[in-house]
């Protein structure tokens, strides 16, 4: 049992992605951690600031690193966050000098936020590479039905008559215009954190920028100067991601009132009734309006946590933990729901094209 939907026994077969939840799974967190911390390793010995042979030892340790997860969980119980206990673990599977040269000159923020933007941008090629898909599903349905006849709809009143063209055009318009938004995100907007205790990598001196600058070529993020109490960059991530699942909200919408109707739609493998035999429900259809107004809600709580406390905040911290992986799990379902949809769409139009 789970009290996330989207890994619900049963619910996640309305609304799971598989994929995406793996990327916010225990292991790829730490998977993602042990990756910045070798890294860290790597280019500070490049920097001369540890020695060469303590990075290769820590690479070596920990390339089957094995995390005590009791042990974690009382970690994060009592340090609020998982660092401190996991790099203790770290260091002890590292063993002899090279241990004290694990998380040199890091902070639980660093860790924690660059593991968090190494799985946002796998998340962010998937969802991208899905999009393309609808696209030209969508792109597909518009080619074969296009010409045939539509009753337009202004203010959920018959108006006159259009095209499928036009009800599909207002369909991947918006797809498009947020793919193009997330390719130039993914540009620069996944970024290396490395600040140390408050931003400053005091420990580093004058090889600050040039171990920082290292480590992000090293991990494929983009490098910035701290940005721990600056998350812009994370909330207009996020609200791409409401963007993506508020137009296909409105797919869904229009498919649903569509098939209340019945004369201009015809679908296949529609949701069963207990009470009704007859019925095919428009389930995927309802389930994208759902998750876009779930990701609606959302988004407020990620601008809530913009208001951190000077140089680090506990809180707004926090929130994020809880509300972005919902939001991008949602946005994967839905993407995979969308495309289920339009190939469940045998006719658009008032006749067989």
């Amino acid at each position: 049992m789970s009290l996330s939907p989207f890994e619900h026994p049963f619910l996640s077969g309305l609304f799971g992605d598989s994929e995406i939840v793996e990327l916010f799974s225990a292991r790829a967190d730490i998977d993602a951690m042990v990756r910045f911390e070798t890294g860290l390793a790597q280019a500070e010995a490049q920097a001369g600031i540890i020695p060469e042979e303590a990075a290769e030892e820590i690479v070596s340790r920990l390339s089957d690193f094995a995390a005590d997860m009791t042990a974690l969980r009382h970690g994060v119980a009592k340090d609020g966050v998982v660092v401190p206990e996991l790099i203790r673990q770290m260091r002890a599977s590292v063993g002899g000098k090279a241990a004290d040269r694990v998380h040199f000159g890091a902070t639980s923020q660093d860790v924690i936020d660059t593991s968090l933007m190494l799985r946002l941008k796998a998340a962010a090629e998937i969802i991208t590479a899905r999009l393309g898909h609808l696209i030209d599903a969508l792109g597909d349905l518009a080619s074969r039905d296009g010409r045939n006849p539509l009753t337009g709809y202004t203010r959920m009143q018959a108006a006159i008559g259009i095209t499928v063209a036009a009800r599909a055009a207002s369909w991947t318009a918006p797809l498009e215009r947020h793919l193009l938004r997330l390719e130039t995100f993914a540009q620069s907007g996944f970024v290396l954190q490395f600040g140390g205790a408050a931003g400053t990598l005091e420990k580093l001196g004058d090889n600050a920028a040039a171990v920082r600058a290292d480590l992000a070529k090293r991990l494929g993020l983009a490098d910035r100067p701290q940005w721990q109490s600056q998350r812009d960059g994370i909330v207009e991530f996020a609200n791409l991601l409401s963007l993506i699942t508020g137009a296909l909200g409105k797919f869904g919408q229009d498919i649903a009132l569509m098939a209340e109707l019945g004369a201009e739609i015809r679908l296949s493998g529609g949701g069963g009734s207990s009470a009704m035999p007859h019925k095919q429900n428009p389930v995927n259809a309802e389930t994208l309006v759902a998750l876009a107004r779930f990701n609606a809600v959302q988004i407020s709580a990620l601008h809530q946590s913009l208001v951190h406390e000077q140089e680090r905040s506990g809180a707004g911290w926090m929130l994020e933990w809880m509300t972005l992986p919902q939001m991008v799990t949602a946005t994967g379902a839905s993407l995979l729901i969308a495309e289920r949809l339009a190939g469940q769409i045998d006719r658009l139009g008032a006749k067989d094209g």
